[in-house]
């Protein structure tokens, strides 16, 4: 993995190596809701916030250690990491945690993919370099839809898990949007020290907060499994997935790296009904296509390579196609 700082140019269009790392990533991340799901069987939210965040920490301090930087780097922007790690792990993670109590992987991971929406109206709303453009317009008017298609049945009758469940990951959706804010004042650090120096900042957050809620009896009671899950989920989909994210976000870009919720969906619904025994209904399913094209329409390439195949369609086919045989 690189160790550049993310302020370094990043490319508009992604190689093969970035492709790779993308679709990694996103089969990562899908992962994640698979070992939450199976986690918050036995291990409250809170408190399995707190495992993933310490154990991704420690491993990443280890990482620096071996591979560096060195995590002095992080020393003069102390504070801002306390606010990053509230909104970028310790409130997101809980809320997702909450709802996974009651919400299948994939319609968490689903719900979760409304993320880039929430980020493009807070950064339009407090940022100079990230306007909405008609393009990002009609991509945020369709995630929506697509959030409102999933949840509006809910709303209704309460099918496919409580209301308060699916409330639950979007506010951790706008949580990350929030964050991202927050997370430009980060642009000159290595990517490596930027994660270790939010997950470090989490776990001294989590630690008086698990003791003051549940205390400090029966943490570790978990069944092995469950174990095997929690350290899947903090070595694997948090410490590895953040240096692979940065690296990505430093070498492509902020929003070729957005394009990660795309598959991250596809990846946690099968992993969901693989090992879960999940079942996507409709309207789940009409939802997540509804995002994955809002998506598709904010990266603007798949509609810009349609309107130059037409403009460059030759003037006799026209005439042909429209006087017939």
């Amino acid at each position: 993995m690189g160790t550049g700082s993310i302020a370094g140019r990043a490319r508009t269009t992604m190689n093969a190596s970035d492709w790779g790392q993308l679709l990694l990533l996103g089969a990562i991340w899908g992962g994640s809701f698979f070992f939450a799901r199976i986690a918050v069987a036995e291990i409250q939210p809170l408190v399995l916030v707190l495992f993933r965040v310490t154990i991704a920490a420690v491993a990443l301090l280890v990482y620096l250690g071996l591979r560096g930087p060195s995590i002095r780097l992080a020393l003069p922007y102390i504070a801002p990491f306390f606010a990053l790690a509230l909104l970028n792990n310790i409130i997101p993670f809980s809320l997702i945690f909450l709802g996974q109590t009651e919400l299948g992987a994939g319609l968490a991971a689903v719900l979760n993919a409304t993320t880039p929406f929430w980020t493009l109206i807070v950064a339009n709303l407090f940022t100079d370099d990230e306007k909405l453009t008609r393009n990002k317009l009609a991509g945020i008017l369709l995630g929506i839809a697509g959030t409102a298609v999933m949840i509006g049945p809910g709303l209704l009758a309460g099918l496919g898990g409580p209301v308060w469940a699916k409330f639950a990951l979007i506010g951790a959706a706008l949580s990350y949007a929030v964050a991202l804010i927050v997370a430009r004042r980060f642009r000159v650090l290595p990517p490596p020290v930027v994660a270790t120096g939010q997950l470090a900042a989490s776990a001294v957050i989590m630690v008086p907060v698990v003791a003051l809620v549940h205390g400090t009896s029966g943490l570790f009671a978990a069944s092995p499994p469950v174990w095997a899950a929690v350290l899947a989920l903090a070595l694997l989909s948090t410490a590895f997935a953040y240096i692979l994210f940065f690296n990505l976000v430093a070498s492509a870009g902020a929003t070729n790296a957005s394009l990660v919720t795309l598959v991250v969906p596809v990846s946690a619904a099968l992993l969901g009904m693989m090992f879960l025994g999940e079942r996507l209904e409709a309207v789940e399913l009409a939802g997540m296509a509804l995002i994955g094209i809002g998506l598709l329409t904010i990266d603007g390439r798949v509609l810009e390579r349609i309107r130059r195949k037409k403009d460059d369609t030759p003037p006799q086919f026209i005439h042909k196609s429209k006087g017939g045989f």
